[in-house]
């Protein structure tokens, strides 16, 4: 069995300690275990060590960037799929798609509420957890030519390959595929997969649609540019 959201191990990868005590305070009322590393590389040596189920990663660090920490750990098939959380103090779009072209699963910006923290890392550890049980029920299994999504498995399947998504990749493929050749907007994705109260950019969406046609392969070519609207699934 899948183990409860509020019993996940977090990773927060953080070089100032009132931030760190911060995080701590409300992860740990919270429910969740928590481990620290000051710099990117303490966190790859943690991460050689043991797993996590979601990471809380800074931009500024000290050495390697956030960026090319999150680059390291989504390049590595072993750990792609974890889950993780940029965190910024700079609020400007084109640090926030930085961080979304590197991996990264979302962002919150510094100065942040403790409250909203713990809601969005409540919601990406929803969508990201995966089941151990074996898919049984046909619903929950979409097929679309050679699209084969396991939603229990949290599995993209292209011609029989097993791809490595994103938890947002996955949601918005999700989302997609339960409706192909419909069109939806920039603003109905991000209402739908991230929430009404989601602080996001059209161009952020772009970002990740970009990045899950780049690992589909010619497969991508389904996910359609609609000019001036949005995106749609090739019937």
């Amino acid at each position: 069995m899948s183990k409860p959201t509020l019993s996940a191990h977090i990773l927060v990868v953080e070089d100032e300690s009132d931030i760190q005590q911060l995080i701590s305070y409300n992860l740990s009322k919270a429910g969740y275990r928590v481990s620290f590393a000051d710099s990117g590389e303490e966190a790859l040596e943690f991460l050689h060590q043991q797993s996590c189920d979601c990471i809380l990663l800074d931009l500024m660090l000290p050495g390697a960037s956030g960026v090319e920490i999150c680059r390291v750990i989504k390049e590595t098939p072993l750990r792609a799929s974890i889950p993780i959380i940029m965190l910024t103090a700079k609020g400007e779009e084109q640090d926030i798609i930085l961080g979304l072209e590197s991996g990264a699963d979302d962002y919150i910006t510094k100065p942040f509420s403790p409250k909203i923290l713990l809601a969005r890392l409540a919601s990406l550890l929803r969508r990201s957890q995966l089941q151990d049980t074996p898919p049984a029920a046909s619903a929950d299994i979409l097929v679309h030519h050679t699209l084969h999504l396991d939603l229990r498995r949290h599995l993209l399947l292209v011609d029989g390959q097993s791809l490595d998504l994103t938890a947002t990749e996955f949601a918005i493929l999700h989302y997609l595929m339960k409706k192909p050749g419909w069109v939806f907007s920039r603003q109905q994705i991000i209402d739908n997969v991230r929430g009404l109260d989601y602080s996001i950019t059209p161009r952020a969406v772009d970002v990740q649609i970009f990045g899950l046609r780049k690992k589909m392969g010619l497969a991508g070519e389904l996910i359609e540019t609609v000019r001036g609207i949005g995106y749609r699934l090739q019937e």
